[in-house]
């Protein structure tokens, strides 16, 4: 029967409730999500090569269902454990006809793909390359551990995760209401705390939530089905006992047999060596084996004696095999060599730490942090160890780096004893921890935002170094952000040469129209705001200003599973974004609108299904009024487009940027007037700069725009720095400032330096004639969290 076949009326819950469209499937928003890639093609019907990977229950084959009901193409599946290479090439002539004779392409779907072997695998690689086949495989294996290497190359992979509780109660209340398919013909009602732990024991598995909801429900009444509109009430214990695990118990007749080796194993456990001796005769008389007995005391030198004295299960493991090699009688001996060894050892259960984490894990499942994954063969792909540390390269061969998954960090499992050898190495334990708690907290919490980066406050000494100011790890000192620990990418495209050419194209087409160095300055806060914004392959980004290309294409490259959308403040801005673009295929270009108006453009995109959770804003103050009106902007577009994500901005800040005056003081001749008179340039800009007058048009900084920002509800971190460009500065720019008439800058200084505004003005222009500037200029960068 075919995969995707109507299925009898009384079948499983779990697979009436399977999702029928993209809008009825729950959880996996990274790569599912509106405006996501995968959404994208599928809806536009345009799928390439996929494999999807992760745990039982989480969709895979629901997904290919899914895509099943929404393609043209010929949909064809096979299950990996019950088919051959012989299936595989009835399906290729079957997709060769389909192709011939309808001139319409194959999708095949392959369950458990990882279950192929080679051979097989290679049968199905040509007809992937020449597109006779567009391949969707499911695996709960890392495919690139267990599928075929070309295979992978040539698609997209995209790795679900454990569904959230979240998830799980969206789905166990879509069985519940659904009339039709699960458990709206009647009034299913649950005492507090049931449902919710039918969703915690699930442990992000659907299926076995909906099968443990089925028992429950289906259990409950005397008959079923029960009467329309007939109350079934789900207690607490109905709950636990649908979903509880079930447990393989082993017996054996004999009480007495279980009794004498617990009183045995109990006295060495207390350190009499007689009680010891004692119970071990009576096994030894009674024709105990001896192997049971020395397992039972190999348990014990790590369970009761444990690392207080590590030597102990190597000598019962001595005691044992010389045992095995002289036998009976004599092997009494060993027997109780061994006992009294334990009987007598110093004593320690820190082992016993194990069940504690046995305990964590069967609570929380968390995931292996991203940096302790193995890199040995998707390291490229998904990021795996990325920002391992490798204790060997450091002092003592040991540093500090988080080990435990981040929602246990701090969680303590082992605490050493003062007992034994335990006693010599407690201390160091103790220590190492210590000081391994303290640095994870100093890297994963968030540094409130004090201010003290803004103004003329030097920057702190890692920032000095202009060569490489935004490198990770200046972002991550600055902004609080763990540069170790970073998330595994979730999503894998192949490399698409044609497509980096494009994208390199339309990135250096902004940089040949600017002079200098401003497109290495540029480049920099480019690199920087993107650095900030902690993209994912798979995020959907908005980039407001998108007209001079200089974020738009590099973000675009860095989420080759997402999306990436812009707005342009004209129709020619846009015109040549979308002429660079046409190289690229339909599901990679950037999606462009004209407009400036963040709320607006993000109810425009929401229209077209297309959501984002990261937002790039460039320089969007003018005044301090700017910022108020910018706060209003941010939380109209939360309120009235439900955007949740991170929102990026950098600005240049006038009042500590670059000052006329220092640059005039600079170029002065010695014991000129000119310098005299820069002197009065600088009181007057000071005045200047300080006047919340003119509309706070000079006065407002960095700790303005995070007070009005964080009083409007946002979470918002700040760090600032300070850039020096080198630029031509022209004589209408000179006018212009010196211009008191329609300047404010003019109409502050011009009066301050009287009649020797002209000298200044002609000696600053003949300077810049033949010279370039060095222009200071303050940049401050703001990543501004919105959540729901």
């Amino acid at each position: 029967m075919d995969l995707f076949d109507t299925k009898p009326l009384r079948e499983p819950l779990a697979s009436r409730m399977r999702p029928r469209n993209l809008d009825e499937y729950v959880g996996q928003a990274h790569i599912i999500g509106k405006g996501r890639l995968l959404r994208r093609a599928i809806q536009a019907d345009q799928l390439t090569s996929v494999i999807f990977y992760g745990p039982p229950g989480t969709g895979k084959t629901t997904l290919a269902r899914v895509i099943a009901n929404h393609t043209k193409s010929n949909f064809v599946t096979l299950n990996a454990v019950l088919t051959g290479v012989a299936d595989i090439r009835e399906a290729i002539k079957n997709a060769d006809d389909w192709k011939k004779h309808y001139d319409k392409r194959t999708i095949l779907f392959v369950d458990e793909v990882h279950r192929w072997n080679k051979s097989q695998q290679d049968a199905l690689l040509p007809w992937v390359e020449n597109g006779t086949f567009i391949l969707i495989g499911a695996t709960t294996e890392n495919p690139f551990f267990e599928v075929n290497r070309a295979l992978v190359s040539r698609s997209r992979v995209f790795q679900l995760k454990p569904l959230s509780d979240d998830d799980l109660m969206k789905a166990a209340r879509q069985a519940i209401r659904d009339s039709a398919r699960g458990y709206g013909r009647w009034r299913v009602e649950f005492e507090d705390g049931a449902l919710e732990h039918l969703v915690r024991t699930a442990n992000g598995d659907a299926r076995s939530l909906l099968n443990a909801l089925e028992l429950a429900v289906e259990t409950t009444p005397e008959k079923w089905p029960p009467a329309d509109g007939s109350i079934i009430y789900i207690s607490k214990e109905t709950a636990e006992e649908s979903i509880q695990k079930k447990v393989v118990l082993y017996d054996k007749d004999g009480d007495y047999h279980y009794d004498i080796i617990s009183a045995f194993i109990k006295s060495l456990r207390g350190r009499d060596p007689d009680a010891a001796m004692y119970w071990l005769a009576r096994m030894v008389r009674a024709g105990e084996d001896a192997s049971f007995i020395f397992r039972r005391m190999l348990i014990s030198a790590c369970e009761d004696t444990g690392l207080a004295d590590p030597n102990a299960i190597t000598v019962v493991q001595s005691c044992a095999s010389a045992f095995d090699r002289v036998g009976m009688p004599e092997g009494r001996y060993f027997l109780a060599h061994a006992a009294l060894y334990l009987a007598t050892a110093p004593k320690s259960n820190s082992s016993m730490a194990f069940f504690d984490a046995l305990s964590s894990v069967e609570k929380e499942d968390a995931d292996v942090p991203n940096h302790l994954r193995d890199s040995s063969r998707d390291a490229e792909q998904f990021g795996h160890g990325d920002g391992y540390l490798y204790p060997h390269a450091y002092r003592d061969h040991w540093v500090a780096q988080q080990y435990l998954p981040s929602a246990l960090v701090g969680r303590v499992f082992y605490t050493p004893t003062e007992q034994g050898y335990e006693a010599k190495i407690r201390e160091d334990v103790l220590r190492r921890r210590e000081i391994q708690i303290s640095a994870i907290l100093e890297k994963t919490v968030r540094k409130p935002d004090s201010g003290a980066s803004c103004g003329m406050h030097p920057l702190p000494k890692f920032a000095a170094d202009f060569a490489n100011p935004f490198g990770e790890w200046w972002t991550g000192s600055v902004f609080g952000i763990n540069s170790v620990q970073k998330e595994e990418n979730l999503t894998y495209s192949p490399e698409d040469e044609k497509k980096e050419d494009a994208l390199s194209r339309a990135d250096k087409s902004w940089r040949c129209r600017i002079e200098s160095n401003r497109a290495e300055v540029l480049s920099q806060l480019r690199d920087a705001m993107i650095s900030i914004a902690e993209l994912k392959r798979h995020s959907r980004s908005l980039v407001m200003g998108a007209d001079d290309g200089l974020l738009i294409w590099e973000v675009a490259r860095k989420t080759p599973e997402g999306i990436t959308c812009g707005t342009c403040r004209s129709d020619d801005g846009m015109k040549i974004l979308e002429q660079y673009s046409r190289t690229l295929d339909d599901l990679d270009r950037p999606v462009l609108v004209l407009g400036t108006d963040l709320p607006s453009a993000l109810l425009h995109f929401r229209g077209k299904e297309i959501e984002f959770d990261r937002i790039f804003v460039r320089e969007p103050f003018r005044t301090a009024d700017s910022i108020s009106d910018f706060a209003g902007s941010l939380r109209a577009a939360s309120d009235g487009s439900g955007f949740h994500g991170r929102i990026v901005v950098s600005q240049r800040v006038p009042k500590n940027g670059q000052r006329l005056s220092a640059l005039v003081s600079k170029i002065a001749p010695p014991s000129s007037d000119i310098l005299s008179l820069s002197e009065s340039m600088r009181k007057a800009e000071d005045e200047l700069f300080a006047d919340s007058a003119l509309g706070g048009m000079f006065s407002w900084d960095g700790s303005d725009v995070s007070r009005v920002l964080k009083e409007r509800g946002f979470s918002v971190v700040l760090a600032s720095k300070r850039i020096e460009e080198k630029r031509r500065v022209s004589d209408g720019e000179i006018d212009a400032w010196f211009d008191s008439a329609r300047s404010q800058y003019g109409k502050a200084v011009v009066p301050a330096l009287g009649g020797g505004a002209e000298r200044v003005r002609n000696h600053l222009k003949s300077f810049c004639r033949s010279s370039l500037v060095s222009w200071q200029s303050e940049i401050l960068f703001l990543s501004i969290d919105v959540v729901r």
